[in-house]
């Protein structure tokens, strides 16, 4: 199954927020021009030929400004009409602006932003005052008729108060996607706020719990990607997917990178859109052989797990970062995929061919209906919408 087009575009990697656990952001970093967009789009226009979704990306993307967005939505647009462009837009919406919004939503453009649970916790998180600021700029967002959903990170420390943060998307009647903190590659104490694979995986199946039972209430936009991968037997998000190729990320001054997580690490720049390269030129770069020997690696590594077909060894960057490049084993939250993809097939399969009684028994059952959602209920929720 070929993997959907996606390009991130990072017009900087400075942002006014200082969350705790940040590992990407660059108050040093320059902002991309208009002549930079313009040479994006004339190298994507034969790079690829299918459908393209364009994500704007940091930092904050806000701050490239609104004189920014009016001319660049234009020429990708124009310039990349064949490719059927989409777009969407990644921020903490504290700069945006009545006149901002607008020209956003000309495009349609979907805003993904972070929160991470109610104000307090939120706060403690992500500094003092992010949750108040993050809420004026989604205001302005829905006035405007921008969708805004929200990710959520989850630390070693939130995690302990994790009916409350599932409460306040609940009673908030938002979605939930959630991030796991990363060990930061910036700081002196890498795992102060990181969550462990462990606890993540015991996080993902509560989740899965507390969605079931609510179900219809909220969506869990993780456990209906995780589920759809297991019933597919194919990824559905990068995570899960062999992502080199289909996944590029623009860099400020028009550096080429595997992903928006590499942007600003010079040792993963496969190219640069000024020197117009071809694929067979980003194919000699070191990041890109990196990124195909992590997926060799995977083809070796996991050939015995029964999830290798939708899992993929997870996600290449958090394999590879920490150890300063070298393949020294696969993402190392597949503790956490492991436990949540074990749960979601034992409980499908009872579903589909167990023997049918309140608890386990249901849709691929002649026995009789289920007495709670299950696996099959999410999965059917989703191809409704």
């Amino acid at each position: 199954m070929k993997s959907p087009f996606h390009v991130m575009i990072i017009p900087t990697l400075g942002c006014p927020s200082k969350c705790h656990y940040c590992w990407s952001s660059d108050e040093s970093s320059p902002k991309m021009s208009i002549e930079t967009v313009r040479e994006i789009a004339a190298w994507l226009k034969d790079y690829r030929s299918d459908q393209v979704t364009i994500t704007f990306h940091g930092g904050e993307p806000l701050l490239a400004g609104a004189d920014f967005y009016r001319e660049a939505l234009p020429i990708l647009s124009e310039e990349l009409a064949h490719l059927e462009p989409t777009f969407a837009l990644q921020s903490n919406l504290w700069l945006l602006t009545p006149e901002l919004a607008k020209i956003l939503a000309e495009y349609r453009i979907p805003i993904g932003s972070s929160i991470d649970g109610p104000e307090e916790i939120t706060d403690m998180q992500r500094g003092t005052g992010y949750f108040a600021k993050t809420m004026r700029g989604y205001g302005i967002a829905r006035e405007n008729g921008l969708d805004v959903r929200f990710i959520c990170t989850f630390t070693n420390q939130s995690v302990r108060r994790k009916e409350e943060i599932v409460d306040f998307f609940l009673t908030s009647g938002f979605p939930l996607k959630l991030h796991p903190a990363l060990p930061s590659l910036r700081s002196d104490d890498p795992k102060e706020w990181a969550l462990e694979p462990e606890e993540y995986g015991e996080l993902l199946v509560y989740l899965l719990d507390t969605y079931l039972e609510n179900l219809g209430k909220i969506e869990i936009m993780n456990i209906n990607d995780l589920c759809k991968g297991v019933f597919v037997r194919h990824g559905t998000v990068c995570t899960f997917v062999d992502c080199m190729g289909s996944t590029l990320a623009f860099g400020p001054d028009g550096s080429i990178y595997p992903c928006y997580r590499f942007v600003g690490m010079p040792e993963y720049a496969m190219g640069n859109v000024y020197d117009r390269p071809a694929e067979e030129d980003l194919a000699q770069s070191d990041a890109w052989r990196l990124m195909h020997a992590f997926k060799d690696y995977v083809d070796g590594a996991c050939k015995e797990c029964s999830h290798t077909r939708y899992c993929r060894g997870g996600c290449p960057y958090n394999a590879i970062a920490p150890t300063a490049g070298e393949i020294q084993g696969v993402d190392p939250h597949c503790v956490a995929y492991k436990r949540i993809l074990d749960e979601i097939t034992e409980r499908l399969n009872d579903e589909m061919f167990g023997s049918g009684d309140d608890e386990m028994g249901g849709f691929g059952s002649p026995f009789g209906r289920r007495a709670k959602p299950g696996i099959m209920a999410v999965l059917q929720t989703m191809a409704m919408k």
